[in-house]
C-alpha cells in the first residue's frame, strides 16, 4: 500500500499503513529550540495589519496578493483582505476543510480541500463560480496559467482545469515512491512554462496549456537501504529567473538547471525540508538543520550561512532585495541581510508559521497556524 508522509515542521503522520516514530514522529522527544540571538536592529520591521482567515494547523497554507488585495484560505474559509488596511472585503464558507491555497488569478480566488475539491470563487464578489472534485487531496497552491487552473493532488497528479467551469482538460501523472513529505511537489509558473518538483527528486517542465512534458531533470537521487533513507523529495516551489530554475530536495541537493533544456548548471549537497528562494545574486536555502545558506546563483559557491536558528522549524525563505525573510515554529519572523546573513530585524506573531513569508508588495505577509494573516512593512 502506498504511504504518504504528511509533515508539518517535523511532525509526521501516515495516511496509509501505520505511523513512524523517532525523529519524525509525534512521539519524538521535544527538542529545545535555539535561544534567540540578541542584535541591534538595522532595519525597521513593523506590523501593518492583521486579519483572520481560518486555522491552518499543520498545513502549508499561505496568502497571495492579486489585483491590489490579499487572498487567504484556512480552516473552512476563504477571505479577501484589503492590502492597504487589512479589512475583510468578503468571506466565503467552503463547508469543507481546506488543504491548499490560496491561489488567485484570472478573476478567481482558489483553494483545495482534503476531500479533493477545487473551489473557485469570484475574485471581486466572493461568490462561488464553480467547484469540482478530483482524485485525491489537493496539495500546494492552485495557480492559473492562461485559461487553465493548475492544481496538484496527493496521488501524484497535476491537473489542468478550465478557468470557465472547472472541467478537466489534461492530467500529468507520475508514480510516487512509498514515502514522501508534506510540502514536497511545489510548482512555479514563468513565461508560459510550469515547473514542478516531485517526490523522488525529479523536476519537470510542463506546457500548462496541455500538460505535455518539455523536459525532466534530476535534483537528487534516492539513496539508502530503507524507504525512509531513500526519501529524496523536491521541497517547496522551484525558484525561477530569466535563465535558470532551481530546486532543493530533502536528503539530496540544491541544483539549478537551464530553463530551456533542463541541462544541469550546478548542484551542491544539502538537505531541506522546507524550500528555497532566489534573487538577482543568490539562491537561499533553509536546510533541515534550520540554517539558511546563500549560494551564488552563477556557480553555486556558498556565500554565507546563518545557523543561529537551529531547531526552530524555520520556513523556506523569501528574498526581498537587500533582505531575506523567514519565520519559525514559535511565531518569530526573522529578517536577514542578503549580503552576509546577519540579523537585521525581528517580530513576533500569534502562532507558528509553517509556510514561507509571501511578498504582497508593499511589504510581506505570513499566515499562522492559528489562522492570522499578518502583513509587515520593512524599510
Amino acid at each position: 500500500m502506498k504511504r504518504r508522509l504528511l509533515m508539518a515542521g517535523l511532525a509526521l503522520a501516515m495516511t496509509g499503513c501505520g505511523t513512524v516514530g523517532g525523529w519524525f514522529g509525534a512521539g519524538a522527544p521535544k527538542v529545545k529550540p535555539a535561544a534567540l540571538v540578541e542584535f541591534k536592529p538595522s532595519a525597521d520591521l513593523t506590523e501593518a495589519w492583521k486579519a483572520e482567515s481560518g486555522a491552518s494547523g499543520g498545513r502549508l497554507l499561505h496568502p497571495q496578493a492579486e489585483g491590489g488585495d490579499v487572498f487567504a484560505a484556512g480552516g473552512k474559509r476563504m477571505v479577501r483582505i484589503a492590502i492597504g488596511n487589512g479589512g475583510i472585503l468578503w468571506r466565503y464558507d467552503a463547508a469543507t476543510e481546506l488543504s491548499a491555497g490560496a491561489g488567485a488569478g484570472q478573476g478567481l480566488a482558489l483553494a483545495g480541500s482534503a476531500k479533493g475539491d477545487v473551489i473557485a470563487v469570484d475574485l471581486a464578489s466572493g461568490q462561488l463560480r464553480w467547484k469540482t472534485t478530483l482524485s485525491s487531496e489537493v496539495t500546494g497552491q492552485p495557480t492559473t496559467a492562461g485559461d487553465m487552473v493548475v492544481v496538484r493532488t496527493g496521488d501524484g497528479h497535476i491537473q489542468g482545469l478550465s478557468v470557465a467551469d472547472g472541467s478537466r482538460k489534461w492530467v500529468y501523472s507520475r508514480t510516487l515512491p512509498a514515502l514522501s513529505l508534506r510540502g514536497s511537489g511545489g510548482m512555479a509558473l514563468a513565461d508560459g512554462v510550469l515547473y514542478a518538483g516531485f517526490p523522488g527528486g525529479k523536476l519537470v517542465a510542463l506546457n500548462p496549456a496541455n500538460g505535455a512534458q518539455l523536459w525532466e531533470a534530476t535534483v537528487a537521487l534516492p539513496r539508502g537501504a530503507t524507504e525512509l533513507e531513500r526519501v529524496a523529495d523536491v521541497m517547496g516551489n522551484p525558484a525561477v529567473d530569466e535563465r535558470q530554475v532551481c530546486a532543493v530536495a530533502y536528503q539530496g541537493r540544491v541544483a539549478c538547471f537551464d530553463r530551456a533544456t533542463g541541462a544541469p548548471l550546478w548542484a551542491r549537497d544539502t538537505s531541506s525540508n522546507s524550500g528555497l528562494a532566489m534573487d538577482g545574486q543568490n539562491v537561499y536555502v533553509t536546510d533541515d538543520k534550520d540554517a539558511v545558506t546563500a549560494y551564488d546563483k552563477a556557480g553555486g559557491r556558498a556565500v554565507w550561512r546563518q545557523d543561529k536558528l537551529a531547531r526552530r522549524q524555520v520556513t523556506a525563505p523569501l528574498a526581498l532585495g537587500a533582505w531575506v525573510a523567514v519565520a519559525d515554529g514559535e511565531g518569530y519572523v526573522h529578517v536577514l541581510s542578503s549580503d552576509d546573513g546577519r540579523f537585521v530585524a525581528r517580530a513576533k506573531v500569534d502562532g507558528a508559521v509553517r509556510a514561507a513569508p509571501v511578498d504582497i508588495g508593499p511589504g510581506f505577509a505570513v499566515q499562522t497556524a492559528k489562522g492570522s494573516v499578518v502583513a509587515f512593512r520593512l524599510k
